[in-house]
């Protein structure tokens, strides 16, 4: 059964939606590098981890300067993973499993198939999306689900898929890749950083496949 993650909540009564959803995961954004409106301050994401009801995981997003600055937020919101983009390598994502009292996941670009190799092993998970030349997600464009699910027979780690996902293409995307989780911010959205609690039933719901093991 595929996972469904809930990227880019700011407040709370998205994530009674999330929850409520069947969700797995919500996923909380809070220093990164480019201008988003799913961008909180590291006291909101807190209080927004804080908010989270049990059976919910959440995931702080961010794209730290530093390997000892992702320990830093980890530890001042708590969230049960942080999700890790820019340029940190596999020594740095090492750093912060051993360092932070949270799972690590790493956000890599789909095309960069060594990379996401790279990982494999090292990181608790591996996100796999369309992202911005510095590394940011949320860019609403899907890529290529076929060499997406290579990479999935490739890593004993387990993959996200991200990039372009919606209620409607979710389950083929599932079926395509047979990833570990999926992922959507913007694709569930009435506006940025609000979140249609229809869509998000439904990406849920949709994203539920069984998928071949």
């Amino acid at each position: 059964m595929v996972r469904a993650k809930i990227c880019g909540v700011t407040n709370e009564t998205d994530l009674r939606a999330v929850s409520e959803a069947g969700a797995a995961a919500v996923g909380i954004i809070t220093e990164v590098s480019v201008d988003t409106p799913r961008e909180v301050a590291p006291d909101r994401a807190a209080d927004l981890v804080a908010a989270a009801p049990p059976f919910l995981s959440t995931v702080l997003v961010s794209m730290p300067d530093s390997p000892a600055r992702a320990v830093e937020l980890a530890g001042a919101v708590a969230p049960d993973a942080i999700q890790l983009h820019g340029d940190l390598d596999a020594e740095d994502v090492r750093y912060v499993r051993r360092e932070a009292r949270a799972d690590v996941i790493t956000a890599v670009d789909a095309a960069a198939t060594d990379r996401v190799r790279g990982y494999d092993g090292v990181a608790d998970a591996v996100l796999i999306d369309s992202t911005t030349e510095s590394g940011a997600g949320g860019t609403g464009e899907t890529h290529d689900w076929d060499a997406a699910a290579d990479l999935v027979d490739d890593c004993s780690t387990p993959v996200v898929l991200a990039g372009g996902l919606t209620p409607e293409n979710v389950a083929e995307a599932a079926r395509t890749v047979g990833p570990y989780a999926v992922d959507v911010s913007s694709g569930v959205e009435r506006r940025g950083g609000e979140k249609d609690h229809e869509a998000v039933r439904a990406f849920v719901r949709n994203a539920g496949v069984e998928v071949s093991p």
